[in-house]
């Protein structure tokens, strides 16, 4: 990595560069490496932290004003995929923040960038100062992201939610200047002469079971009531079915793909010119992690691309996990791609667009896009995944590949010695293979037929017995892990399906 993103020749680039700081943070490395040297393996609690640690506990659910979901409090130190908690406890962690620590605890190469970050000057840049560190990490990102599809600006923004939201009113600008001007308009008059007298009234498409964050326009989209209880539907949604492999079976996948494909024109005929994007999740996040299929998907990108509806490509629980960075690459589909969302492991969060999506006026801004370790410590994400042995080429299978490979190979030794915890779930289809599912870094299983209870109760026994992980789905229900691959030993998968057994053991008791 670079010293820095300002010129060596200012002052704020020369404070970055110079051997004192250099000197610190060497300096602080050496005491992490040494203190992570002792996170070796899973462990209990330390009978003199338990007080104190109930102590912060209450506190925290005193501020929250609801208890944690899990008794989870970091001591801020971990081992790459091994976390330590503030009780002294060692558990895995295959879940890491839904995915955000991808690398795994306490890297070396991480926390030297977020210290040089946490120097940039003020440490929120926002739309109207910022340093150069976030450009650069959009210019890192743009990079990757231009070699296989026609994206070319990107917006920065401090969560996933927000991305989605730049993403979406880039898409209702395009639509509403399209509109205007195929009625006649000047495409060259000033953004406010454009815009005057008229108000766009737009619908999207999304998939069943899509996720799109927490924002009250978001959870209006996302299909998921538990999500917005209570809360009003500020935008129109129309629905479109997964690709779903057991329906495919039955009636033949080419039927399937004319049956999505006639939905789709449905909606276009029943709302003409009102769409403005279809919201493709290419593999679905917390909707279970259901896996795409590339000519179902191809499909209603060409039925899109007919009526003129922009294809925005979710990839903030994707991007990067793949066996292609970009999940628009794992599929050949990022010809198709006119707005991009990413988010999770690469900090910062971003939307990208291509030439002809670039915003006519200030749709795009904000106090706050990130701050300069979220900025730093996310280019060097990207460049590691660029520079590294992660992603399949050809017929070699990348490392994410083989240790998604290793997962299922352990958990099919776990169906079959113990077949009463996995009973078959009929909407998969049935049968040992069908409960293991997603691809890559995403990674599920669905035990206890996939009932939301049992599957909760299952995941706060795994916990207790030393591995962190979550749910995902929506009927049915499915464990799933979003580990940290890159930090991972191939031989750690026996050592997290001990506690795996032992978690589930205890479930079914």
């Amino acid at each position: 990595m670079s010293q820095g993103s300002v010129p060596s020749a200012t002052h704020g680039g020369r404070l970055v560069a110079s051997g004192v700081v250099a000197q610190a943070a060497d300096q602080i490395m050496q005491e992490v490496e040494r203190a992570r040297g002792s996170i070796t393996g899973v462990r209990g609690p330390m009978s003199d932290l338990k007080v104190s640690y109930d102590d912060l506990l209450a506190r925290a659910t005193a501020v929250r004003g609801r208890g944690l979901l899990y008794p989870y409090i970091s001591s801020g130190l971990g081992n790459g995929a091994l976390v330590e908690l503030a009780d002294g406890s060692v558990k895995w962690d295959m879940i890491c923040g839904i995915g955000v620590n991808f690398f795994g605890h306490a890297d070396p190469d991480l926390i030297k960038a977020s210290i040089l970050g946490s120097i940039d000057d003020t440490l929120k840049q926002g739309n109207l100062q910022s340093g150069f560190s976030s450009y650069e990490f959009a210019e890192t990102l743009l990079a990757e992201a231009k070699k296989h599809s026609r994206l070319k600006h990107a917006y920065l923004a401090t969560g996933g939610a927000m991305a989605n939201e730049n993403a979406l009113k880039v898409c209702i600008q395009k639509k509403f200047v399209d509109h205007l001007t195929s009625l006649g308009a000047n495409a060259n008059a000033k953004p406010e002469q454009l815009l005057l007298g008229a108000s766009p009234t737009p619908r999207v498409l999304a998939f069943k079971d899509c996720f799109m964050g927490r924002s009250l326009t978001m959870a209006s989209i996302g299909d998921n009531h538990a999500g917005r209880e209570g809360l009003p539907i500020v935008f129109p949604v129309d629905y479109m079915p997964f690709w779903d492999p057991a329906a495919a079976e039955r009636v033949g996948k080419a039927r399937f793909i004319d049956m999505a494909v006639d939905h789709l024109e449905q909606y276009a005929h029943r709302y003409p010119g009102q769409h403005a994007c279809f919201i493709f999740e290419l593999v679905q996040g917390e909707g279970g992690f259901n896996v795409g299929d590339r000519d179902f998907l191809k499909a209603l990108m060409d039925a899109c691309r007919r009526h003129k509806i922009a294809i925005w490509d979710d990839e903030i629980q994707t991007f990067g996990r793949l066996e292609r960075m970009f999940a628009y690459e794992h599929f050949d589909l990022g010809d198709y791609v006119d707005v991009l969302c990413v988010g999770k492991m690469t900090q910062a969060c971003a939307t990208l667009w291509t030439p002809e999506f670039n915003p006519r006026s200030a749709i795009l801004s904000g106090t706050f896009t990130g701050e300069g370790p979220s900025f730093r410590v996310g280019q060097r994400v990207i460049e590691r995944l660029r520079d590294g042995h992660f992603y399949s080429n050809g017929t070699t299978p990348g490392l994410f590949a083989q240790h998604h490979a290793k997962f299922r190979v352990h958990t099919k030794t776990l169906i079959a010695k113990h077949p009463e915890w996995f009973p078959a779930v009929e909407s998969l289809g049935g049968g040992g293979e069908k409960l293991i599912g997603g691809a890559g870094g995403m990674m599920r299983f669905t035990p206890f037929g996939g009932v939301k209870d049992k599957v909760n109760k299952a995941c706060k026994a795994l916990y207790d017995e030393g591995v962190v992980l979550f749910y995902c789905g929506h009927g049915p229900y499915h464990v799933r892990m979003l580990p940290p691959l890159p930090s991972m030993k191939m031989d750690d998968w026996p050592k997290v399906f001990e506690c795996v057994e032992r978690g589930l053991a205890k479930a079914s008791a």
